[in-house]
C-alpha cells in the first residue's frame, strides 16, 4: 500500500502520519525527509533545489520499490493546482502506487483559523517548515485543487477538530474498510 497524506502547510500531515504509521505497521517517508538536503544545501525554488530533491525522491522511490511488498508506506506531500513541477511530481507519486498497489490518497485540511494556529506551532521552529500566516491565508484563499489523479481511493479530511491519532484511526478505518 502506498498511502498519500495531502495538504497545505499546516494541517497536520507529518504530526498525522507519525500517529497513522505504527497503526498501519507502516514506513513513513515525510516530504521534509526528502527536501530538507535541498532546503540546507541549495536556493528555495533554484533549479539546484528541484534537481536535488529529484534525487533524493529517486533514490527514496526506489528503497521503497525494493520494500516487501506487504509493507505500507506512508508519504506525506504538498502537491496542488495544475503546473508542470507539482503534475510532474504527482505522477512520481502515482507510478510509485501502481507499482505497489493500491494507491490511496488522504487529503487533509482544517479551518482557517486553526490552520493559522498550528503553522505557529512551536514544532515548526527549527523543522524548516513554513510559519508565514499570509501563506496560509494565500492558500486559503485560492484554494486550488489538491491532487488525485491515479489514486484508487480518495478521502477528504478535515482535521480541524481532531487530534492527530483520532484521524490516524479514522485514516486507518478507511485504509483498511
Amino acid at each position: 500500500m502506498i498511502l498519500v497524506l495531502n495538504g497545505y502547510p499546516g494541517t497536520g500531515k507529518l504530526t498525522i502520519a507519525q500517529a497513522l504509521a505504527p497503526m498501519l505497521g507502516a514506513r513513513l517517508l515525510d516530504i521534509h525527509t526528502t527536501h530538507n538536503l535541498a532546503f540546507a544545501l541549495t536556493e528555495f525554488r533554484s533549479d539546484a533545489f528541484y534537481k536535488t530533491v529529484d534525487r533524493v525522491e529517486a533514490m527514496a522511490f526506489g528503497l521503497i520499490r525494493d520494500l516487501p511488498r506487504d509493507v505500507p508506506v506512508v508519504l506525506t506531500t504538498v502537491l496542488a493546482g495544475d503546473g508542470a513541477r507539482a503534475l510532474a511530481e504527482w505522477e512520481k507519486l502515482a507510478a510509485l502506487g501502481r507499482d505497489r498497489p493500491p494507491f490511496l490518497v488522504v487529503h487533509i485540511a482544517c479551518d482557517l483559523e486553526e490552520n493559522l494556529r498550528r503553522v505557529n506551532g512551536e514544532s515548526r521552529v527549527g523543522a524548516r517548515k513554513p510559519r508565514d500566516p499570509g501563506y496560509v491565508r494565500r492558500n486559503h484563499a485560492e484554494a486550488k485543487p489538491l491532487m488525485r489523479a491515479g489514486a484508487e481511493r480518495v478521502l477528504e479530511l478535515d482535521t480541524t477538530g481532531l487530534s492527530a491519532e483520532a484521524s490516524a484511526a479514522a485514516i486507518t478505518d478507511w485504509a483498511r474498510g
